[in-house]
């Protein structure tokens, strides 16, 4: 017999809003190993004028990626799923979708928090649940389905990857990370807030009791067997990706994340919220986290700027070209990268010239504007977390993507003056994994977190 007979696996599914990935974990002399098996799209469909996830296609392909398993003879023990937040499906009470299943980005949101402002203002809201108003929670898709009439004929609510798990057991949870996302879970408590979903006039039955990270589920149901032929056992991972991120971050009370991406998520890890209002005027969230710590963040505009621009040049410069472009410039003006005229541009270029007032402002200057805005913003959003965590923050982890890009590394260094740490470029994926082999060791968060220190070169990004 060979050694990978011997070996224990684990199985992440990391799935993002445009494509998802399976994930194998080992433990090989005490180092975690990632073996990525399997990809797929996961694209938005149009439907009737309306922004929607196909849930069955998204279902399908999170099951061909187990069956992946058996092919190439590594069988995972235990599997645990991620995805985005805010997103839900709605079940009937013959347990089928009922269609469609919206997508956070649609617009049938706008004008929502307004209306309710006036059933619970925002202040109160915040203070409860300590979620920042944003047009796309789920509290506000969720008013969407009430006044559409959809929320009366659903018996069962389920957060997307809530959903996932329970096409593979047939058993409904909600898991606590995912939850909190969406502006319904009481802060104070870690529960759904019973009282707020009866003032909005929701059926408090559809919300089951929040289930903890680092879980059990349950087993493959018998019809899963047969077609992945194997039988695991489903655990719930932290099943917000930025809350799997974070739980991989071997940081302390002194540091700060960002998740890098499209969207930079900055932010610390505290033992209560943060329930000021004026951290929520700062654009603030606490979301929740492994063993109730809360992820006290952020969402800054990130590698969005550079996808695009780079796009509008129509791909004639690597990121590496347009890196060395904006350091030779000594151009200084900023922008603020979170305003509404970038989020989704029809050109990129044309919107930050237009911002900073100059339309023949040369690319490598359009692009200095960039990097340095960005990096203000991170200086921006340390000392609100260190006015609201009580926090004297030394160090920054940067993971994801995002933390590869060596300019930004050094700007963010340079001008929030502190440390810039990288080396955990798949940071979900591995915070996914992490909370598998907490269910199986039996071990906390701060005895897992020493695997990641002993697995991944953690360096300092000079």
């Amino acid at each position: 017999m060979s050694m990978g007979d011997y070996m224990k696996y684990y199985l992440a599914v990391d799935i993002g809003a445009s494509s998802g990935r399976h994930i194998l974990g080992y433990i090989q002399n005490g180092k975690l190993v990632l073996e990525e098996i399997y990809r797929f799209d996961n694209d938005l469909k149009q439907v009737d004028g309306n922004l929607t996830w196909d849930i069955e296609s998204l279902t399908e392909s999170v099951i061909d990626g187990i069956a992946k398993c058996k092919e190439i003879g590594k069988i995972p023990e235990t599997v645990a799923i991620d995805t985005w937040g805010v997103d839900y499906v709605l079940l009937d009470n013959s347990k089928n979708e009922i269609k469609p299943t919206f997508a956070y980005r649609d617009g049938r949101t706008d004008g929502i928090p307004e209306e309710v402002d006036k059933i619970i203002p925002r202040k109160e809201l915040f203070e409860r649940t300590g979620i920042t108003a944003l047009n796309f929670n789920t509290i506000y898709q969720l008013y969407c389905d009430k006044k559409s009439g959809k929320l009366d004929k659903a018996s069962h609510f389920l957060m997307i990857p809530d959903y996932l798990s329970y096409r593979l057991t047939g058993i409904m949870e909600n898991e606590y990370t995912n939850a909190t996302t969406g502006g319904l879970v009481n802060a104070k408590t870690n529960e759904w807030d019973y009282e707020l979903i009866e003032k909005l006039g929701f059926n408090t039955e559809l919300f089951l009791p929040l289930s903890k990270p680092a879980g059990k589920l349950g087993a493959f149901s018998k019809e899963i067997e047969d077609r992945v032929g194997f039988c695991a056992t489903v655990v719930h991972a932290p099943s917000h990706d930025t809350a799997s991120a974070v739980a991989a971050c071997p940081i302390d009370d002194n540091s700060v994340y960002i998740s890098s991406g499209t969207w930079s998520l900055i932010g610390t890890e505290n033992k209560t919220p943060v329930l000021d209002f004026e951290a929520s005027k700062n654009g603030f969230s606490n979301e929740g986290g492994v063993e109730y710590r809360f992820r006290f963040l952020e969402n800054i505009i990130g590698m969005w700027f550079f996808q695009n621009i780079r796009k509008n040049l129509d791909k004639k410069y690597t990121y590496d070209e347009m890196m060395f472009m904006a350091k030779e410039s000594k151009y200084d003006k900023l922008i603020d990268p979170n305003d509404k005229s970038f989020l989704a541009p029809e050109n990129m270029i044309t919107a930050v010239r237009s911002y900073l007032g100059d339309e023949n402002l040369p690319i490598a200057d359009v692009l200095k504007s960039v990097y340095l805005s960005i990096a203000n913003s991170y200086d921006n959003a340390v000392k609100t977390i260190e006015k609201y965590s009580n926090k004297k923050i030394e160090n920054i982890m940067i993971v994801g993507g995002g933390s590869k890009d060596l300019y930004l590394n050094e700007l963010t260094s340079k001008i929030t003056g502190k440390t810039v740490l990288t080396g955990l470029s798949e940071g979900t994926a591995t915070g996914n994994l992490l909370s598998q082999i907490m269910y199986s060791e039996d071990i906390n968060l701060e005895k897992a977190r020493v695997i990641i220190n002993n697995s991944f070169e953690i360096k300092e990004a000079l």
